[in-house]
Order: structure tokens, then C-alpha cells, then sequence
């Protein structure tokens, strides 16, 4: 980010509300968890980071010096027991999470997505956890029509969207019988500052970025007409910190979390070229991709009713946002 770039004001949105509380973030040196760690600490909350720095980074928690950051991984009981001691909240953001790698290694991503997320509550029941804030995914609803609606049956398609929606049902399961209280987020195409291009599956916004300000041209799977609801990473901080904040109990209920509007893929590819001022580097098409989805797009019925709900920085806004840090950062 520039020095010019408007930052989200949580103080402004949220007062008082998480001042002293104890929270673990998992999985928050990764991306959309440091924008949490960011967000909480502005918020005066006492915050526990746990990453085992495979996905995450120790410089995405760069300036957060009271931070007490642990490094081991989801699928460690003893240490999660132990990172959980005290907490009020518990923002579980740990996950593998690439639908192409999730093809390759489908095992894997069991064994830290669904039992590492069956850890995380029991640790968070024996704790007596206030909530737990899952990071659920919306490519549970597979090739429903859009919008996508809550109601919907799910429909995964990838190994990845199964183990999100495996931790949907045990959130339910320990709020149904359990007495531990949760919310599953259905996150939406997210994006950002600090989300990684480097990785052989970099989310489509940041690999675009990559390539363009490389010069070289971008690199759509199919025929790029499938469209995605982008979600700006702020937005999904803040829809964590209203589950958070929320009175009544959630009971285990779903929520999707997105911007509640769409871009196709070719449209975004030009978009990104023409805001780094390289209109010319048209992208090249490769065949389509295992497991992924024609379009999303989300309905935000649900959470304006349970959590009032709105996305507080736009897509052109944040596009912009993050084009002008991964210049700053790969230029």
C-alpha cells in the first residue's frame, strides 16, 4: 500500500467492543488472517496468532509487535489446547486452500482441513470458546445457478469445497449438541494486499498482477466468460468481526460473505491491464481446469438480516488498492 491509500477505520466502525478480549486467529499469518490480526490488534484485542508458515508469512504481521505469534500447525492438539487458554473468540482461518492441489492431494487437505478444523472446536469447546468464526468457502455450492442462496443444496466439486463443507456440518454439530457457539462464512473469491502470487495456484487477481507488472500476459483457464463474485479482503474482516460482536447465539448457521455482484474473467484481465497501464498484454487461454466452478455469485439476504451486513469497500476500490501494493511489492 501507498502512503496516500485510505486505510479501514476499525476503530471508527467497531469502538470498543473487542478492547482486552483474548482471540486466536489460525492460520493468521496468512492472508485474510493477518488482515484479522490487523483489524483486532487497531481493535485493542489481545491477539494469538497460530501458523505453521506453510501458506503464511511472518511478514504479513509486520508493525504488530504485541502479537504473540506461535508457529505449529492445526493438527498439533496439545499446542492448539494451549494457544486457546483464556481466549474469547476464535477466528479460524488455518486451511489449505487451492482447488487445483486439493485434486492432486485430496488426502492431505482431509487430514488439515476437516480433522484440523475437528480439532479447533474441541479445543475451543474445552476452553469455553465464546464463538468460533469459521472460514468456510463458497465452492460448497458447486454448479447450483446463480446467486447463490444459503438454502441451496450443496454441491462440491473439488476435494477442497468436500472439506469446507465437512467443517460447516461439525461448526453445526457443536453448536447442535456440543454447546459451543459458531458461524460458518462462505467467503467469496477474496482478494487483497499481502494474498500471494508466487504460488504455483496464486488466486486469479493476484497471478494477473504478477504477470502484468512482469510484462508478461496473463493466463485465463477456458474461455474466461466464467464470472466471480471478488470480494475485497476488508470485507471479509469485517463480516468476521460483526459474527463476533453478534448478541444472539448463531447456532452453527451459514452466511455467505461477498460483495453481491459479479466480473467475468476476461473482463477482470483487461481491467488489471488497463490499471497497471498495460492495456496491450492480452490474456492467453489455457483448457479449463479440474474442479473449478463456471461462477459465483453471492446472495447477502442472510447477512444483512443475522449481521447487518455490507461491504464497506467496493471492488473497484479495492482492485485498485491492491494493484497499487503487489506494484509496491513485485514492481
Amino acid at each position: 500500500m501507498t502512503q496516500s491509500d485510505p486505510q479501514t477505520d476499525w476503530r471508527a466502525i467497531h469502538g470498543d467492543h473487542f478492547s482486552g478480549s483474548r482471540v486466536l486467529i489460525t492460520g493468521g499469518a496468512g492472508f485474510i488472517g493477518s488482515h484479522l490480526a490487523h483489524g483486532l490488534t487497531q481493535l485493542g484485542a489481545t491477539v494469538v496468532v497460530m501458523d505453521n508458515l506453510v501458506g503464511g508469512n511472518r511478514l504479513n504481521l509486520a508493525g504488530l509487535s504485541s502479537v504473540e505469534f506461535v508457529e505449529g500447525s492445526i493438527l498439533d492438539q496439545p499446542l492448539l489446547h494451549q494457544c486457546m487458554r483464556g481466549c474469547r473468540y476464535v477466528f479460524h482461518q488455518a486451511a489449505l486452500g487451492s482447488v487445483p492441489a486439493s485434486v492432486e492431494q485430496p488426502r492431505l487437505f482431509h487430514d488439515v482441513n476437516s480433522t484440523g478444523t475437528l480439532n479447533v472446536l474441541e479445543s475451543a469447546r474445552n476452553a469455553k470458546v465464546q464463538r468460533v468464526m469459521f472460514a468456510a468457502s463458497s465452492s460448497v455450492y458447486g454448479e447450483n445457478g446463480v446467486p447463490w442462496i444459503e438454502t441451496m443444496p450443496a454441491l462440491p466439486q473439488s476435494p477442497y469445497a468436500a472439506t469446507k463443507l465437512a467443517g460447516e456440518g461439525l461448526l453445526r454439530a457443536y453448536s447442535g449438541s456440543l454447546g459451543l457457539d459458531t458461524v460458518s462464512l462462505r467467503y467469496f473469491n477474496v482478494f487483497g494486499p499481502r494474498q500471494n502470487a508466487n504460488s504455483a495456484y496464486a488466486a486469479v487477481i493476484a497471478a494477473f498482477a504478477k504477470a502484468v507488472i512482469a510484462g508478461k500476459r496473463p493466463i485465463i483457464y477456458g474461455d474466461g466468460e466464467q464470472s466471480r463474485d471478488f470480494t475485497y479482503v476488508d470485507n471479509v474482516v469485517q463480516a468476521n468481526l460483526l459474527a463476533a460482536r453478534r448478541k444472539e447465539s448463531i447456532r452453527g448457521e451459514v452466511i455467505n460473505v461477498g460483495c453481491g455482484g459479479r466480473i467475468t474473467v476476461n473482463q477482470l484481465a483487461r481491467q488489471v491491464a488497463a490499471m497497471l497501464n498495460r492495456p496491450g498484454l492480452v490474456a492467453v487461454h489455457e483448457p479449463d481446469r479440474a474442479g473449478d466452478l463456471k461462477h459465483s455469485f453471492a446472495d447477502l439476504t442472510r447477512a444483512r438480516a443475522m449481521l447487518s451486513f455490507e461491504p464497506i469497500v467496493g471492488f473497484e476500490t479495492g482492485l485498485g488498492r491492491t494493484l497499487r501494493w503487489y506494484r509496491s511489492a513485485l514492481g
